[in-house]
C-alpha cells in the first residue's frame, strides 16, 4: 500500500462527502485485528468526512466502543448484543432499522452504512458497505459442514447486494473473488498498518523467550509451536500473550502437560500497547503459526519492532511479510524457520522495518475508505 499523493488528495477534496453510520456493535470486543482496523480508521475517516461536509456515527453495542473515539464522532448508544452471531443479528436489524427511520423523519437521513461482521440485517434501501476481513466461517476445518453451507450463503448474499465490497489484503480479496463470485476488479482493498507502534529499542538477553501473539483459538495454531518446543527443547522456553476464547486455552495447556514442556509455556493473557511493544522489544523471535489470516497485523507489527519472524505460509503471511522465515505446518519446519530468524542481522531487521512502515500506512487506508463512501454516495458503480 502506497501514501496518497497530491493528487489523489486533490481528487478527494473534489469528492461529496455522505454521512455514515458504522455498525460497531462489536466494537467493544478484546484487542485484536478488527478492532485495531476500526480504532485507527475511524477517527482518520471521520476527519475526511467533516472536511469534505458528511460526517461519521458509530452505533455501539451493549458493551461500548472499547476505545476512545473523538469528540466529532457521534456515538449512539444501544443494547444489541455483541454475540451470539444470530441473536445480535436480530437485534441490530432492529434497532438499525429504528435508526434510519428516526433519522429520515429528522430530515436527516444517512446516506449509507458501513459493516464489518455477519450477518448483515437486512429490510432497508440505505447502501450498504461491507468490508469482510477473512472468511474463518468458511475455511477453518472444525466448524460443521451445516454452520459452513449456511455462512457461505449469508456472506455471498450480503456481498452481492453490497454497494461496494472492501478487505483488508490482496490475498483476502483474490479469495472472496473465487468464493463468492465477484469480479475482482470491484473488490477493494483497505489494509491494516502498524504505524500506531512505537517501538522500543531491541533490547533481548540470554533468557529472551519466543513469542506467541494474539487471541488464544484454534484458527491461531498454538499446537504446532507446543510440539515445535518438544521437537526442539534447544528453542528458547514461550510466552504467549492474547485474551482466551473457549476453553483453548486449557486445551494447550494439557497439551503442554503431555508434552513435558508445560514448565517452558507462560499464558499471560490480554496486555497493553506499551507491554505488547516491551515484548516485542525483548523476545528473542515471534513466532505466527496461524493456520488462517485476513492480513496478519501481528507479523506486521513484529516486523515494525524489528523483531525476529517466523510465520506460517498462508498467503496473508506470504503477503504482508514477504521478507520473514515461513514454515508448513509440522514441527521440524516450524523448528527450522524459528533458528534462522534468530540468525536474522540487526541490520537486516531494521531495513525491513523501514520497508513495512512505508508499504502500509492507515492514512493511506483511510484515504482508501474515505474515497470508497465517496464513491457509493456519488452514485459511481462499485460492483
Amino acid at each position: 500500500m502506497r501514501e496518497q499523493g497530491r493528487g489523489d488528495l486533490d481528487v478527494m477534496g473534489r469528492l461529496k462527502a455522505p454521512r455514515v453510520l458504522v455498525i460497531g456493535t462489536v466494537l467493544g470486543q478484546a484487542p485484536g485485528g478488527v478492532r485495531r482496523h476500526n480504532q485507527e480508521l475511524l477517527p482518520r475517516v471521520a476527519r475526511m468526512l467533516e472536511s469534505a461536509g458528511g460526517s461519521l456515527s458509530v452505533l455501539e453495542g451493549r458493551e461500548p466502543c472499547a476505545f476512545e473515539l473523538p469528540e466529532f464522532i457521534e456515538r449512539i448508544p444501544s443494547a444489541v448484543p455483541a454475540g451470539p452471531a444470530l441473536r445480535r443479528s436480530l437485534a441490530e436489524g432492529h434497532e438499525l432499522r429504528r435508526l434510519l427511520r428516526k433519522r429520515q423523519t429528522e430530515d436527516r437521513p444517512f446516506d449509507l452504512v458501513h459493516t464489518a461482521h455477519q450477518p448483515v440485517p437486512r429490510g432497508f434501501e440505505t447502501p450498504i458497505s461491507l468490508l469482510i476481513h477473512d472468511l474463518r466461517s468458511l475455511d477453518l476445518s472444525h466448524s460443521p459442514f451445516s454452520r459452513r453451507l449456511f455462512a457461505r450463503e449469508l456472506i455471498g448474499r450480503a456481498a452481492h447486494r453490497a454497494a461496494a465490497v472492501s478487505t483488508v489484503s490482496s490475498a483476502m480479496a483474490d479469495q472472496l473473488s473465487s468464493t463468492l463470485g465477484i469480479g475482482r476488479e470491484l473488490i477493494r482493498v483497505i489494509a491494516n498498518a502498524a504505524d500506531h507502534l512505537a517501538p522500543s529499542p531491541r533490547r533481548s538477553g540470554q533468557d529472551a523467550p519466543l513469542l506467541c501473539v494474539g487471541h488464544i483459538e484454534p484458527r491461531k495454531n498454538l499446537q504446532l509451536v507446543l510440539k515445535t518446543l518438544a521437537h526442539d527443547p534447544a528453542l528458547p522456553n514461550l510466552v504467549i500473550i492474547g485474551a482466551a476464547k473457549g476453553k483453548e486455552q486449557q486445551r494447550l495447556q494439557s497439551l503442554a502437560s503431555s508434552l513435558a514442556i508445560e514448565d517452558r509455556v507462560r499464558f499471560r493473557g490480554a496486555v497493553d500497547q506499551l507491554e505488547l511493544e516491551k515484548n516485542l522489544a525483548e523476545c528473542a523471535c515471534v513466532v505466527l503459526p496461524s493456520k488462517l489470516e485476513g492480513f496478519g497485523i501481528v507479523a506486521l507489527e513484529a516486523e515494525v519492532a524489528a523483531a525476529p519472524l517466523a510465520v506460517s505460509s498462508i498467503p496473508a503471511h506470504l503477503e504482508v511479510v514477504p521478507q520473514a522465515e515461513h514454515f508448513a505446518n509440522t514441527p521440524g519446519d516450524c523448528a527450522l524457520a524459528i533458528r534462522r530468524a534468530l540468525t536474522t542481522s540487526p541490520e537486516q531487521l531494521q531495513d525491513r522495518s523501514a520497508l513495512a512502515r512505508e508499504r502500509f500506512t492507515w492514512d493511506d487506508s483511510a484515504a482508501r475508505l474515505f474515497r470508497t463512501w465517496c464513491e457509493i454516495h456519488e452514485g459511481s458503480p462499485a460492483q
